[in-house]
């Protein structure tokens, strides 16, 4: 099963490697100083108690993912506008087809001195792919990953075969859920990967500890140490603001505006960093309707959400996710607040003075806050809305049953990931439940298409339809907003998710 490399395909990952690999400073910095070694990095993350995890394979939550990327590395990263990058793979290619890939592995060793092989890629994929882990967050979108013909392809190449042609797998081998393991390893409470810090403790829903491990491929850490906490959004703020941590994660437009004239702190803020909105239930009254899902869409009032909910730190949203990442179709129409024609939609699907529910909840800052801004803004047009608050705890997994509508968040991912997660017929985290075949099937032959211009052409006729007819409000594009002492150098803007957030091995203490 040998693959040609294309040119084309060669000289993109070669020459994403410069832009992926640098190190030191960038605008976010406050003041210049070069690189010191040594001390404890402190960084705060919003918890998840007891669900916390040190398997890389089943990370969900922020801080998770945080730890494991101190302690593991992937094949691919994504840059700031969600390109794929190299890491662990210096550089891949597929066949004509893009049904054959292969990719070329770094010399790098895991903390107990195992040297990367095609081997561990090969296991790491099985791990992620095993039918009886669920909680392993890629194995959806990675289902076609044709695990019999895969194989090693020399002492640093490994090749992966698909059951179909997918030109954007390096983006999905990027995505949450992927990283490397070595070969047979299964044990959670001994992480052992490659990462730029040796795993040293970890208490779910407290604490973790990692120390410099100075093997690590691209050069090791700064610091000596990094503790990664859990602590709810005032605890965060408090801890930031006292210099009990160097570093604390989502941080709220509300703190933003009260640290402004802080000496010791400032705020590292990344433009469009994901989505807000509303999810309507498509498959059911009475939004299995395109045109009642329209008057929704139409009485919004964007700017007010924009204004309120995240202090003005966002840009509008034109219900399609992704603003400013590859594949995001420019050049569509604004779509504005029109409360007549809204309410003349209502009255022709006979929703017009009628009562839907809003399943909203506290499990992200400003969602309660939209749910009852919604409410007032529809009452405008005639709908009527009643509230109902879930438990935060489950509340990511009860939307996918509870509510005719529901918030809707999302940090960064590719576009081809988001709408293969949450838009395809059986995507794992589909909150508006559209479910269409001829959407399905349109979205996978856009992805198997191998020429970009093409294959962008299909995507924005993809996303176009679900603008159109699907369930997705997406009033705004937010800030990301992290806080960081001001000892803190090397800390860039950075998406969540992406190859630069949440980077601790590149930044040192003042």
């Amino acid at each position: 099963m040998p693959v040609t490399p294309t040119r084309r395909s060669v000289l993109t990952a070669v020459a994403a490697a410069g832009a992926g690999l640098l190190t030191g400073c960038s605008a976010a910095d406050s003041g210049s100083s070069a690189p010191k070694k040594g001390g404890t990095l402190r960084a705060a993350f919003p918890g998840a108690g007891v669900k916390e995890t040190m398997d890389p394979h089943a990370q969900r939550q922020f801080v998770d993912i945080a730890r494991h990327k101190a302690v593991f590395d992937k094949l691919v990263e994504l840059d700031s506008t969600l390109r794929p990058v190299p890491r662990l793979a210096r550089s891949w290619s597929s066949d004509t087809e893009a049904r054959v890939w292969r990719f070329e592995l770094r010399e790098a060793r895991f903390h107990d001195g195992h040297a990367l092989t095609p081997d561990d890629v090969l296991y790491s994929l099985s791990r992620i792919l095993d039918p009886r882990a669920a909680d392993h967050l890629a194995r959806n979108s990675l289902a076609h990953i044709d695990l019999p013909n895969c194989r090693k392809a020399g002492r640093r190449s490994v090749e992966i075969a698909l059951t179909r042609p997918d030109a954007e797998l390096p983006g999905q081998l990027a995505m949450t859920g992927t990283p490397v393991v070595r070969d047979g390893w299964n044990d959670p409470r001994h992480p052992v990967g490659t990462g730029p810090f040796r795993f040293v403790s970890f208490t779910a829903g407290r604490e973790f500890t990692g120390r410099r491990f100075d093997g690590h491929w691209n050069g090791a850490p700064h610091l000596d140490e990094v503790r990664i906490l859990s602590a709810e959004t005032e605890a965060r703020a408090a801890a930031v603001r006292s210099g009990e941590v160097h570093f604390a994660h989502e941080m709220t437009p509300t703190f933003a505006r009260t640290v402004q004239h802080d000496s010791r702190v400032r705020v590292v803020a990344t433009e469009r960093s994901g989505v807000q909105g509303f999810a309507l239930k498509t498959d059911r009254a009475p939004f299995d309707d395109p045109r009642a899902a329209l008057a929704v869409k139409l009485l919004v009032d964007r700017r007010r959400l924009v204004d309120v909910v995240c202090s003005g730190r966002a840009e509008i949203g034109n219900d399609v996710y992704g603003k400013g990442y590859t594949y995001y179709p420019e050049g569509l129409e604004q779509r504005e607040r029109d409360v007549a024609e809204a309410r003349r939609l209502l009255r022709r699907t006979g929703l017009y003075n009628k009562k839907v529910t809003f399943y909203t909840s506290t499990a992200a800052d400003g969602f309660a806050q939209a749910a009852h801004l919604f409410t007032e803004q529809a009452g405008e047009a005639g709908l009527r809305v009643e509230v109902v608050d879930g438990p935060p705890e489950s509340y990511f997994t009860d939307v996918l049953s509870k509510g005719t509508v529901t918030n809707h968040r999302c940090g960064a991912m590719t576009i081809p990931t988001y709408l293969s997660e949450r838009l395809l017929s059986d995507a794992p985290q589909n909150a508006t439940a559209w479910k269409h075949r001829d959407f399905d099937e349109a979205f996978t032959a856009a992805r198997a298409v191998a020429d970009d211009g093409r294959r962008t052409e299909r995507y924005r006729a993809v996303q176009t339809t679900l603008r159109d007819r699907g369930g997705l409000v997406l009033w705004g594009h937010p800030q990301w907003l992290n806080a960081v002492s001001r000892t803190v150098r090397g800390v860039r803007e950075a998406p969540p998710n992406t190859v630069d957030w949440a980077r601790f091995d590149t930044v040192w203490l003042g």
